[in-house]
């Protein structure tokens, strides 16, 4: 049978209260309910739980102020943190402050129900991580989504430890910002950050730029030069696409790991280095292993905590966040401020982002700098979308063309009043085509072969249509 034991739950809403009180007695708890700091205080003395659960936003302070002094005066409870400020901010906070588990908001019952019982069983007293001088400002990652709070959640539990890491993700989620984050909130922050990219670098390079190399090694090697590993000395180091790394590295890398001793290329003396390690990938490294690519031995070594990264496309509630995030920092760097229309944002959300937030991040700053605009809409959003990669249901609204087209038709039809019009069809014409033209050379900034390739006519076609409508091509350049 579970453990039971007191439970006080602070939060200013009404109906959270009862529905988490309610499901805590429904498995062997006493709860006692909190709206505010000044009732947690008094509850606190009069009440002593085993358990406290406390909102952050709390109507009359913040929730975590005086958390870290209530656990040190009673060392034996633990401390749930609930918050909707749901940010990497808050995670690193609440385990700043002793707390045993953070869920942002909305939680999921079951899941808070859990936490209770893993508490209880716990009573050890609270995390170990330091509150002195830690940076919160700045934070490297951006996301409220739930698989954004889960990470948020694991980094916030190993910032006071050195366990090796094994951030995956797919090209672009941001592999190397939890790396960052993780030195600069970490014990280490003080000390170098050093990254190497495994895919970067030529196979027969790899030991001299990890290891470094001593004077004659190999031809060029004109002098002593210290490693990664050194440079990193009482840091972090950080191993991106460490499925890329050659079989011979990879038992040279492990053996390193093992010893906490490097030897240069060319060199006989050991080196003690002391260095945390984050290593990154994008590959299946389980599959490698299999086809005897990766080394199961070290896959353990670095898989000590996994970090998954998910992929922008299933965080797509986070994308309109990322996307003024990106637009504001761009605004920082001194360029025009933009703000999203509200039909871009739709855009936004739809598009499947392969290039994940890397990608995202490059066409914000594409628009900002291209955008005439001061809002950015959903035209000047296709433009610098992929052709071929706008949602069929976001693209170019042809039944809006279309019915424009029938009330012109209408208009010119009522104006002759059924008589034959021979101009009709032409008319038309010299309506749309121009338009077409125009737009489609801006968007190859003027190029007629690549105009009329995607317009499927030919060059001189294009050349006699543009004399036709006085159209001059050198006037219709995007960036004019």
């Amino acid at each position: 049978m579970a453990a039971t034991g007191t439970v006080l739950v602070v939060d200013d809403d009404p109906a959270i209260c009862v529905v988490v009180g309610e499901a805590l007695r429904r498995q062997g708890h006493k709860v006692k309910i909190a709206g505010s700091i000044r009732e947690r205080t008094a509850l606190m003395e009069s009440f002593s739980p085993d358990i406290l659960i406390t909102d952050v936003m709390l109507p009359d302070g913040d929730g975590l102020d005086g958390v870290a002094e209530i656990i040190e005066r009673k060392p034996d409870l633990n401390v749930i943190i609930l918050s909707a400020q749901n940010t990497l901010n808050t995670a690193i906070r609440a385990t700043e402050k002793g707390a045993f588990e953070y869920l942002p908001k909305p939680f999921d019952l079951n899941e808070l129900t859990r936490a209770v019982a893993d508490a209880l069983g716990h009573r050890s007293g609270g995390a170990d991580a330091s509150e002195q001088g830690l940076p919160h400002d700045g934070l490297p990652l951006v996301g409220r989504s739930p698989a954004m709070q889960e990470v948020y959640r694991t980094i916030a539990r190993v910032l006071s430890n050195d366990l090796s890491i094994l951030v995956l993700g797919e090209s672009g989620t941001g592999k190397e910002l939890v790396a960052e984050a993780i030195h600069s909130l970490g014990q280490r922050r003080t000390r170098p950050f050093v990254a190497i990219n495994m895919a970067a670098i030529p196979r027969e390079l790899i030991e001299a730029e990890l290891f470094g190399y001593e004077k004659g090694a190999f031809t060029g090697a004109q002098a002593r030069t210290a490693g990664k590993f050194e440079q990193a000395q009482g840091g972090t180091l950080f191993l991106d696409e460490i499925g890329d790394m050659p079989m011979e590295a990879q038992t040279r890398l492990l053996r390193v790991l093992q010893s906490g001793e490097v030897t240069t290329v060319g060199g006989s003396k050991p080196v003690r280095v002391d260095v945390r390690i984050i290593a990154a990938t994008n590959k299946d490294l389980p599959r490698l292993i299999e086809e005897n690519r990766f080394r199961q031995d070290l896959y353990y070594r670095l898989n000590v905590v996994p970090v998954s990264l998910p992929p922008l496309r299933e965080r797509r509630e986070d994308v309109i966040l990322l996307a003024r995030h990106f637009l504001d920092r761009a605004a920082q760097d001194g360029l025009p401020r933009k703000a999203l229309a509200e039909d871009a944002a739709q855009l936004l959300m739809a598009y499947h982002w392969p290039g994940n937030v890397r990608e995202l991040q490059n066409i914000m700053q594409r628009l900002a700098v291209l955008s005439r605009e001061n809002v950015i809409a959903a035209d000047m959003l296709r433009h610098a979308l992929p052709l071929d990669a706008v949602p069929a249901d976001h693209a170019a609204p042809a039944g809006q063309l279309a019915q424009a087209v029938r009330e012109w038709t209408k208009r010119q039809l009522g104006i002759g009043l059924g008589q034959a019009n021979p101009q009709l069809h032409d008319n038309l014409l010299a309506v749309i085509e121009p338009i077409l033209l125009q737009e489609t050379l801006a968007s190859v900034d003027g190029n007629q072969i690549r105009a009329a390739g995607l317009l499927g006519i030919n060059r001189n076609t294009l050349r006699k249509k543009l004399t036709d409508y006085g159209l001059d091509p050198l006037q219709l350049r995007l960036s004019d």
